[in-house]
C-alpha cells in the first residue's frame, strides 16, 4: 500500500474515530451483560451498582436513585469559550435526566483551572431550574490543569455535612465527574486513590488531547465503566445518556417481570418485593396469595358476627339477646320474656338489646337479686287512706287510728269528734265536762263560781267580803265590786275569742 494510500485510510479512521467510541463493544463481557454491577446500590468504598439491561430504560421504568453529585470541570485557557459551554451543556443535560432536592439527588460544581473554585455546595439548590440556572452563569478561570488540586478540594470541601453532603448512615452514594482536555499538571495517582477509598465514585470524562492514562489513574473500577473519551467538545453532550442509563435505576414493579400474584412493591435499587390484597397471605413462594379470612375481606355478609373456620371458610353468629335465622346470616331479637326463661318473680319486660329486666306489682319493691319483690310499708308510700294516723301492722297489711278526742267511723279510716273537751276548743277558764258526743258544760274549781258568761269563774270570798262592807260607802263598794267584775269578765271574753279564733285557724 503507497504512502498516500495509507494517509487516506488513517484520516478516514479518524474521522470515524468518535462515532466507534459511542458504539457498545463488539463482545460484551460481564461487565456489559444483565446483572453487572452499576452505580446506585454501593457498598462500603464506593463499589459500584447494578447496570439496566439494554431496552429496559423508559419513562415509568428507570428512576434515579439520590446521589451527592459532584461535577469537576476543567476551565483552563485550552477549553475555548464555546467548547466550555458544551460543557456547561452536557452537565444540564444530565441534570435533567435526574430528580432533583433536599431528599433526592444534590449537586455542586467544582471548577479548576491553575487553581480551584467551588461554584456552589451540594445544599445551595434543591430546585431544578434553578440549579441548571446556576450552571449556565459558570465563568471559565485561567491557564493551568491541576487535577489533583481539584480532586483533593472537592473530597475535603465539597464532600462534607456542612457543605450539603449526607453522612454515612444514609447510604446516599457520592459520586464525582471529573471533565477535562489535558493533562494534568500536578499528582493525581495518590489523591484520586485517596478520594476513591474515602467513599467517593470517580467519574473520568476526557476531551481532545486528554491523557488516557492520567484518566484512568482517577477513576474508579471497572474502567470501562468509569471511563470516558469523546474526540471533540461536540459530541461531549451524547455522553448524557450513558450517565442517565447509569444512575438509572430499575423498577421491576413497572417493568411487569416481577411474577407478584397480587401487589408488587418496589425496594428501590432494582429490589421489590410481592404482596397480597387484604384478606390473603403470602404463600412459601413469596409470590403467590392465599385466602386468609372472608371475615376480614368483608365479603361475609354476616349481619352481627362473622366467625372464620379457617381455610377460607366461615360462618355467622348473633351478638347476646339475638338468635340467627334460617339463613344463617341475618339476626332477630329473642323475646326472652316470652321464653318463660327469666326468673322475675313478677312481672319481665323486654330490653331493646335483646335482654331483659324484672319489675314489681305496686306496692312492692324489687330485691337485690334483681327478680324477686318484697311488700312495701303502705304507710311510708302514703297510700293507705287513713284521716289522721297509720298504723303499719307489717307483711303489708296496716290500720288506721284517729288522734285524742276522735273516733275511728265506720269506714275504718276516717275519724269523728266524740268529746269536745279533749280537743281544748270549749272556752271554759277552768273545768270543761263532756256531757256526751258533742255537747258539754263548763264548770269552776271549788272557792269560785261560774259567771253569768257559763264559761269564766269568780273568787267567792271576794263576792261576799265586798258585799257585807257597811256604812255609807256600802253601796258605793258594790258598785266597784261589780264594775270590777263586769271589767274582768270582759277581758276575759275577749282572751277566750282571741283563743277561738286562733284554734279554728289552726283545724
Amino acid at each position: 500500500m503507497s504512502s498516500v494510500a495509507l494517509a487516506r485510510h488513517l484520516q478516514a479512521l479518524l474521522l470515524l474515530w468518535p462515532l466507534l467510541l459511542l458504539l457498545p463493544p463488539a463482545t460484551p463481557g460481564p461487565l456489559a451483560r444483565t446483572g453487572v454491577r452499576r452505580l446506585g446500590i454501593r457498598g462500603p468504598g464506593g463499589s459500584p451498582g447494578l447496570r439496566p439491561p439494554p431496552g429496559a430504560r423508559g419513562a415509568g421504568v428507570c428512576k434515579s436513585r439520590p446521589l451527592d453529585l459532584v461535577f469537576v470541570i476543567d476551565s483552563s485557557r485550552s477549553v475555548r469559550p464555546l467548547e466550555f459551554t458544551k460543557v456547561k451543556t452536557f452537565v444540564s443535560r444530565i441534570i435533567d435526566t435526574l430528580e432533583i432536592g433536599a431528599a433526592d439527588t444534590r449537586v455542586a460544581v467544582v471548577n479548576y483551572a491553575s487553581t480551584v473554585k467551588i461554584e456552589f455546595q451540594l445544599h445551595t439548590y434543591s430546585e431544578k431550574q434553578a440549579l441548571k440556572q446556576a450552571v449556565a452563569r459558570i465563568k471559565p478561570l485561567s491557564t493551568g490543569t491541576m487535577s489533583g488540586l481539584a480532586i483533593q478540594t472537592t473530597m475535603e470541601e465539597a464532600f462534607t455535612v456542612e457543605a450539603g453532603a449526607r453522612g454515612p448512615t444514609s447510604n446516599i452514594p457520592k459520586v464525582a465527574i471529573i471533565v477535562t482536555d489535558g493533562r494534568p499538571q500536578d499528582q493525581v495517582n495518590e489523591v484520586a486513590a485517596r478520594a476513591r477509598a474515602s467513599g467517593i465514585e470517580l467519574y473520568a470524562v476526557g476531551v481532545d488531547r486528554a491523557d488516557m492514562d492520567s484518566l484512568k489513574m482517577m477513576a474508579s473500577e471497572p474502567l470501562d465503566e468509569h471511563v470516558f473519551y469523546v474526540e471533540t467538545y461536540g459530541v461531549i453532550e451524547k455522553l448524557s445518556s450513558r450517565f442517565q442509563e447509569t444512575f438509572c435505576a430499575l423498577d421491576p414493579c413497572m417493568l411487569g417481570t416481577h411474577q407478584c400474584q397480587h401487589v408488587c412493591v418496589s425496594d428501590g435499587d432494582g429490589r421489590h418485593h410481592c404482596e397480597c390484597s387484604q384478606g390473603y397471605t403470602l404463600n412459601a413462594d413469596k409470590k403467590t396469595c392465599s385466602a386468609l379470612d372472608l371475615c376480614v375481606l368483608g365479603t361475609h355478609q354476616c349481619q352481627h358476627v362473622c366467625i372464620s373456620d379457617g381455610d377460607g371458610r366461615h360462618h355467622c353468629e348473633c351478638s347476646q339477646g339475638y338468635t340467627l335465622n334460617a339463613d344463617k346470616k341475618t339476626c332477630s331479637v329473642i323475646d326472652k320474656c316470652a321464653l318463660n326463661t327469666h326468673e322475675c318473680e313478677q312481672i319481665c319486660v323486654n330490653d331493646r338489646t335483646g335482654s331483659y329486666h324484672c319489675e314489681c306489682y305496686e306496692g312492692y319493691s324489687l330485691n337485690a337479686d334483681r327478680k324477686t319483690c318484697a311488700a312495701q310499708d303502705k304507710c311510708s308510700l302514703g297510700t293507705h287512706g287513713c284521716q289522721h294516723i297509720c298504723v303499719n301492722d307489717g307483711a303489708e297489711s296496716h290500720h288506721c287510728e284517729c288522734f285524742e278526742g276522735y273516733s275511728l267511723n265506720a269506714d275504718k279510716k276516717t275519724c269523728s269528734v266524740h268529746n269536745k273537751c279533749a280537743l281544748g276548743t270549749h272556752g271554759c277558764q277552768h273545768i270543761c265536762v263532756s256531757d256526751g258526743a258533742a255537747s258539754y258544760h263548763c264548770d269552776c274549781f271549788p272557792g269560785y263560781t261560774l259567771n253569768e258568761d257559763k264559761r269564766t269563774c269568780s273568787d267567792i270570798e271576794e263576792a261576799r267580803r265586798l258585799i257585807s262592807t257597811e256604812g255609807t260607802c256600802g253601796c258605793e263598794a258594790t258598785l266597784v265590786f261589780q264594775e270590777k267584775v263586769s271589767s274582768s269578765l270582759q277581758r276575759l271574753n275577749t282572751k277566750l275569742d282571741n283563743i277561738l279564733e286562733k284554734l279554728q285557724v289552726n283545724e
